[in-house]
């Protein structure tokens, strides 16, 4: 067994190779604190051939009992991943892939199992770290190694690597990946950062991945095995020569400006003219002649763009016609429609009570989620034809982007409190559908009325880079433009700052020079389109939809929480039932109350106002009859105090029995005469109604002991009719 340390961040962080699973191509262990992280590689043996794709499969998986935890449901066992497994995984394959050498196509598995999680260290990057010390230390062919640091700061104070307490602390979460050199990925939320404040985070954790693959070089140094040799692609230069002479001249009007479905209409057609003039002295190289076809047209816009004409005929910068539109759907609580050129995003808001909360049950326990966005790329929106089966990685991590990017921009909890789920419909796609997600929810968010601290907008930017000398970044890039250029950047924010960032590269590397260069023009397109977003709808709707639950906030004393709830929930579920209302209640006995009836909501405030009131001496209450003595009835003036009035505080003339004036169930208006030094609350009808003509009181009689007695209005204190 072999391990190898490093101590950064105040913390030690080891590789241990040896122990377990040696039968994997490569496999290593992983340690931070208590939480452990075991990840396994393997390839498959012999050539493989050519698929058109790398079968590169990324799995992360948290196993329950890391955290001492079995897990729930029927089964009692790990299901299908969850969206935060799938999230991981994809931090682990983004800088992976690009390393696999050209060439290299058997089928490889990267398996990432979480085993021991103490709740603060973070699993996810130590997985990526974990990935690329099993890579490295194995014989599949490689170009690594990378590793991933998580960057936070705090008071001012960038940190990398911060635990789950100090990250509730950070105004942001950078995760940087990237090799000994450069940046290979950038992921990431903030609170508003500029984009300064951003590329000194980068600069700073790719520092603490020097150090880390440091440690990996020293661990293949010690167990590194020979690494396979990629079997040299044999070029039929005798194919090669007959293409490049059929297609030679004919290649560049395809790269004229023009729209996506008449650009790959065209390209479609001049394919099939060219296979049917090969294939049949070539039949077994159909798509060796696609991939020279389209190798000739992508070099061409390469070469295009650089020079300054994109495949839609924009500059650089331009940000493509956007339209916008809202309230589109009738009875939905907030909707938009949002059109940057042939990309389209349909969001759609809607406003729930406590109970729609999401539970997310994982290592850290049950947790509550009060924000969801999902993101659904069905395949009409390329005009595809595509079986649907379970929501896909690429939707699960478009969708968490958007997530991130809009909700620093919520209200509070204590000024909104609703929980909110937002759905964006792709309708078309041509380049970069999750930053419209971003621009389409928040303006879905603001027609339903959520009161958003500041718009947020997102924009997609490109790269096509020959050297550092002669390169192109490109504003909102098309489709097209992802496929062919070296760097998809996502940039989501405010005018204030950055909320969310995606970069992906396909080169080695990226200068910060040039990294700066591409943030500040996606700063000028993200203000762009908040302008316009603006003139749409620059603020939240001043009502909430007549469909969408209204909400009554009122508070509870803490110490009759219990008593409002009642035995197992008794009498707030009859209040629901009875109010076709929800009603939430949080341990300071803050009450939310939500439904769509305004007249019952009314209601079922007013009676959990009641149980706050404090009654006050000669103020009238509206009180329910509970029970009836000889000498008066006890009135409800509040659902936790209740009063007496006398029988002689009844009326003003004489009454003989409590029942001839009141009965057990009546609801009678009283006043409150008196609280005595026992804090009894003396009620009574009489001073209510208007004094008789004439009226006078009677002379107080002494009792036999001399004293008190009774008065003339023959009113007796439960005092003296105790002691009678």
């Amino acid at each position: 067994m072999i391990k190898k340390e490093i101590q950064y961040s105040g913390r030690n962080l080891s590789l241990e190779v040896g122990r377990i699973a040696r039968q994997a191509n490569g496999s290593v262990v992983v340690t931070q604190g208590e939480t452990v992280v075991f990840v396994a590689v393997c390839a498959t043996k012999g050539d493989a051939e050519d698929k058109g794709f790398f079968p590169l499969s990324v799995d992360y998986r948290e196993k329950m009992y890391a955290s001492g935890k079995i897990p729930g449901g029927f089964f009692k066992r790990e299901a299908r991943p969850s969206e935060m497994e799938i999230l991981a995984a994809r931090l682990t394959d983004r800088p992976l892939r690009p390393l696999f050498p050209k060439g290299f196509f058997n089928e490889t598995q990267v398996m990432i199992n979480v085993l021991s999680y103490d709740g603060e260290n973070s699993p996810d990057v130590l997985g990526t770290i974990g990935a690329s010390a099993a890579l490295a230390i194995s014989d599949i062919p490689w170009n690594g190694p990378v590793a991933s640091v998580h960057v936070g700061r705090i008071e001012g104070e960038i940190i990398t690597s911060p635990t789950k307490t100090q990250m509730e602390e950070s105004d942001y979460d950078i995760i940087v990946s990237g090799t000994e050199e450069s940046i290979v990925m950038v992921e990431g939320e903030a609170d508003f950062i500029s984009e300064g404040e951003l590329l000194e985070a980068i600069k700073v954790g790719h520092e603490t991945i020097k150090d880390l693959i440091k440690l990996q070089k020293e661990l293949v140094v010690e167990v590194g095995s020979e690494k396979r040799e990629v079997t040299e692609i044999k070029e039929n230069e005798e194919l090669i020569g007959k293409v490049k002479a059929l297609i030679d001249g004919k290649v560049s009007p395809l790269n004229d400006p023009k729209v996506k479905f008449q650009r790959y209409h065209d390209i479609s057609e001049f394919k099939t003219s060219i296979i049917d003039q090969l294939k049949d002295e070539y039949p077994d190289d159909i798509g060796k002649i696609k991939t020279l076809i389209d190798d000739a047209i992508t070099s061409d816009l390469r070469e295009r763009t650089l020079n300054g004409t994109r495949a839609d005929g924009r500059d650089t910068k331009t940000v493509r016609d956007i339209s916008i539109s809202t309230e589109i759907l009738p009875r939905t609580h907030g909707s938009c429609l949002f059109t940057r050129g042939e990309t389209q995003a349909l969001a759609v808001a809607t406003l729930g009570g406590k109970r729609d909360e999401q539970m997310l049950d994982n290592l850290d326990g049950l947790n509550y989620k009060p924000f969801m966005l999902h993101y659904n790329f069905p395949p009409y929106c390329v005009g595809e034809v595509r079986r649907m089966f379970s929501t896909s990685r690429r939707e699960v991590g478009h969708g968490n982007l958007a997530e991130r990017a809009v909700k620093k921009s919520l209200p509070s909890d204590e000024e909104f409190p609703y929980t909110i789920r937002v759905v964006s419909e792709v309708m078309e796609s041509n380049g970069s559908s999750s930053m419209a997600t971003v621009c389409a929810s928040t303006l879905s968010l603001l027609d339903a009325g959520v009161p958003l601290k500041e718009p947020i907008a997102g924009v997609a930017m490109g790269l096509v880079m020959e050297d550092n000398q002669n390169y192109a970044i490109l504003t909102d890039i098309l489709g097209t433009e992802d496929h062919l250029g070296d760097m998809d950047f996502k940039v989501a924010g405010s005018k204030n700052g950055i909320t969310a960032i995606q970069m992906d590269l396909k080169i080695d590397g990226l200068p910060y020079d040039l990294l700066k260069e591409a943030l500040a023009q996606a700063k000028e397109a993200r203000f762009h389109i908040l302008d316009l977003m603006n003139d749409c709808l620059e603020k939240e709707r001043p009502q909430l939809s007549q469909y969408a639950p209204k909400i009554m906030m009122s508070t509870l004393p803490v110490d009759i929480i219990g008593q409002f709830i009642g035995p197992s929930g008794k009498n707030i579920k009859q209040l629901c039932a009875d109010y076709e209302c929800e009603i939430d209640i949080a341990e300071d006995g803050k009450t939310n109350i939500f439904g769509t009836n305004q007249e019952k909501l009314d209601q079922v405030k007013a009676i959990v106002d009641s149980y706050s009131i404090k009654p006050v001496v000669g103020e009238i209450y509206s009180g329910k009859v509970d029970r009836i003595m000889d000498f008066g009835a006890f009135i409800d003036i509040t659902p936790t105090i209740s009063g007496l009035v006398h029988i002689s505080a009844l009326d003003w003339k004489r009454v003989e029995k409590v029942e001839d004036v009141i009965k057990v169930g009546d609801v009678v208006d009283v006043k409150l005469m008196e609280i005595d030094n026992m804090g009894r609350y003396n009620l009574s009808i009489k001073h209510l109604k208007e004094k008789p003509e004439g009226y006078e009181e009677r002379p107080p009689r002494k009792d036999n002991k001399g004293g008190g007695g009774r008065t003339g209005d023959r009113h007796h204190s439960r005092k003296n009719q105790r002691k009678r």
